[in-house]
């Protein structure tokens, strides 16, 4: 079979093409806006795509069309959809087509606000750990397995599941067409404004993935979040977290460049753990992998020590980028406010005394929707200074788009130190002017960032790095 992706450059479009070409498809496509790390990931995956949409590159046989949901897609007067439709070929979401492909398999679905990247990754790595052979699919890049998604050859299928929507003509949450067998909730906390204006829609999607789960199907779920502990009542629950009352509990947690943890479990033993991740949002997202995966039988204590310190986690979520110089660099994923402050959290706990410097852009319709401005209140307490990015201005149109101005007057009113640049030459210029050498840099942004987390470490590992004049 021939599928043709039209937007391959998607994280989970990326993903879903993995997964078919590890089974032995055909899989090509094509994409506008192509950045690292994706662009990198597919070139390295052998898997071909052109940049634009020409439709004259398009394969003459085709099986299935995928069509992905980004703005630029959205046209109908967008050529290559328009050569799909005149030639009759079957068209399909990824989501869509993923709920179709994996019907059938015992699907374990990792949905939440945030952490879903990060635990689908580490589910998957400590399951192949032991010798299994899940399918998998994750919207990001991971460090330690091969490729964003895995078809594989067990029952299991561990899927990244995302609450927002399918699309513009499909408002359905994406997690809703991968038949759960199982959940793993990490966390519901309001996002997405531009599609769940309120809490409650924002909620009413999750309601509805639980409502698909099977009565005896296992539920894991965070600790402390009050929309978990409504949604789920009348369910048995396995929870997990870092407070008393979880049944698989991070305690005596010490921070370092290895940080140490016991983790309890609900029959009375104590597993001591290690991991190179940073935050304790990770730390609880050890938790919840570990609940899973122990209760499911899959995994047991001496390997899940002997594993998890080499988990190294997943691209821009955290990631180290420079690797001598004395002003590290780290790339955060921001694409909402808990995203944002968990990375910022997280370099406060393993840098402290240190100041942080964070480069923003404002890339999701949520950062820059007049909506969400408040987010900006609180979003960089603790921040030495923030180097300001443009919002993009695709989409703009269909919410109440906020400009650079905007939102550099509002992060200065809560008293932070920030400046606005136009492109990416100008805050490397800025970083080379103002770095001392006692600082730790954070690059966050769920977009392209103007290539600077290529450029900014490179200039770090010049300037501080060994050999460095400064």
């Amino acid at each position: 079979m021939h599928v043709y992706f039209l937007g391959i450059a998607g994280a989970g479009v990326s993903a879903l093409a993995s997964v078919l070409a590890s089974e032995g498809h055909t899989v090509s496509g094509s994409d506008d806006g192509v950045f690292p790390p994706v662009s990198t990931y597919l070139t390295r995956m052998g898997i071909p795509y052109h940049v634009g949409f020409d439709p004259a590159q398009i394969p003459a046989a085709i099986d299935v069309a995928i069509v992905g949901s980004s703005a630029k897609l959205d046209l109908g007067d967008n050529p290559e959809l328009a050569e799909l439709i005149r030639r009759g070929v079957p068209r399909y979401s990824f989501a869509e087509f993923l709920g179709l492909h994996t019907q059938g398999r015992e699907n374990i679905v990792v949905a939440g606000s945030f952490g879903k990247s990060s635990l689908t990754a580490l589910i998957a790595y400590l399951m192949r750990a032991v010798g299994k052979d899940p399918g998998y699919f994750i919207g990001a890049i991971p460090l330690d397995l091969d490729a964003t998604g895995h078809a594989g050859k067990d029952r299991a299928f561990v899927i990244e599941g995302d609450e927002y929507i399918v699309g513009g003509e499909d408002r359905r949450s994406k997690f809703m067409l991968y038949h759960p067998s199982q959940v793993l909730l990490s966390s519901i906390v309001h996002d997405h404004v531009n599609v769940f204006p309120t809490m409650a829609d924002y909620e009413a999607p999750f309601a509805e993935l639980l409502a698909l789960l099977p009565r005896d199907g296992l539920l894991v779920c965070a600790q402390g979040y009050e929309p978990i502990e409504r949604l789920t009542a009348g369910r048995k629950v396995v929870w997990y977290g870092l407070e008393d009352g979880a049944d698989y509990r991070a305690a005596n947690i010490q921070v370092g460049e290895t940080t140490t943890f016991d983790l309890a479990t609900p029959s009375g033993e104590t597993i001591p753990l290690a991991t190179q991740l940073l935050g304790l949002h990770n730390i609880e997202n050890i938790a919840g992998a570990a609940a899973l995966l122990l209760e499911r039988g899959d995994i047991d204590a001496f390997t899940l020590r002997q594993a998890l310190p080499r988990f190294r986690g997943v691209a821009r979520r955290l990631d180290k980028k420079t690797a001598t110089s004395r002003v590290p660099a780290y790339e955060g994923f921001g694409s909402s406010y808990e995203k944002a402050r968990s990375a910022i959290e997280a370099i406060a706990l393993h840098f402290p005394g240190r100041p942080a410097v964070v480069v923003f852009e404002p890339h999701t319709f949520s950062w820059r929707n007049e909506e969400a401005l408040a987010w900006y209140d609180t979003v960089f307490e603790g921040v030495s200074r923030v180097l300001l990015l443009p919002p993009p201005g695709h989409g703009a149109a269909t919410h109440h788009q906020l400009s650079q101005t905007d939102i550099l007057a509002r992060i200065r009113s809560a008293g932070v130190d920030a400046d606005a640049f136009a492109n990416g030459p100008e805050v490397l210029a800025e970083l080379d002017r103002s770095l001392s050498g006692d600082e730790v840099l954070l690059l966050l942004s769920s977009g392209p960032l103007a290539g600077l987390a290529e450029t900014a470490p490179a200039l770090l590992e010049t300037k501080f790095g060994m050999g460095g004049k400064a």
